[in-house]
Order: C-alpha cells, then structure tokens, then sequence
C-alpha cells in the first residue's frame, strides 16, 4: 500500500509520488537533479540513506492570499559521509532506489 503524500504546489510525476510514498527509513536512494544557470545545465547526483519526506512553504512572509505561498517538496537523508542533508525537488528531479 502506498503512503499518502501531501501536495505541492510544484506538480511532481505520478512515478515519483509513488516512489516517495513507498520509502522507508534506511533505504539507499540517489537524487538526481539537473540545474540551469543562463544557458549551462548541471546534472548532479546523490546517494544516501532515507530518512524522510517534508514539505517547505515558502513565499511572501505577509497575510495576503494562500495563492502567495509556494510549498515544496523536500526529500531527506543522510550521505555516505554522515552528513544530514535534504534537498528540495522539482519536476526535473529524479529519485531512485538503490539496490
């Protein structure tokens, strides 16, 4: 059965909703992302071990109109060198089990 995940307001793919959902902690994943700076795009890559899914709102810090805020998706885990990190994802990300 899959866990229900909460929305975004950053549409992820269906295959990549199923998968969050489906983690558990201590699951090995990589992260890979592609960033775009003018006209260069990097792709990274990141292993780790899954600790967990959470949301971030961000946006206008005022009382204005919920339309304001933008709530993203955020995936964390712990690298190979124990470092605790997370990383915030997009329609581009792309998350995968390892082993």
């Amino acid at each position: 059965m899959t866990a229900s995940i909460p929305s975004s307001t950053r549409r992820l793919s269906p295959e990549l909703t199923n998968l969050l959902g489906s983690l558990k902690p201590g699951q090995k994943i990589r992260i890979t992302q592609t960033v775009r700076v003018g006209r260069k795009l990097w792709t990274t890559t990141v292993t780790g071990v899954y600790r967990d899914i959470n949301y971030l709102a961000t946006g206008l810090s005022t009382h204005r109109v919920p339309e304001d805020d933008i709530v993203v998706a955020t995936v964390h885990f712990t690298k190979e060198n124990g470092e605790l990190s997370c990383i915030a994802l997009d329609e581009q990300s792309k998350v995968e089990l390892v082993g």
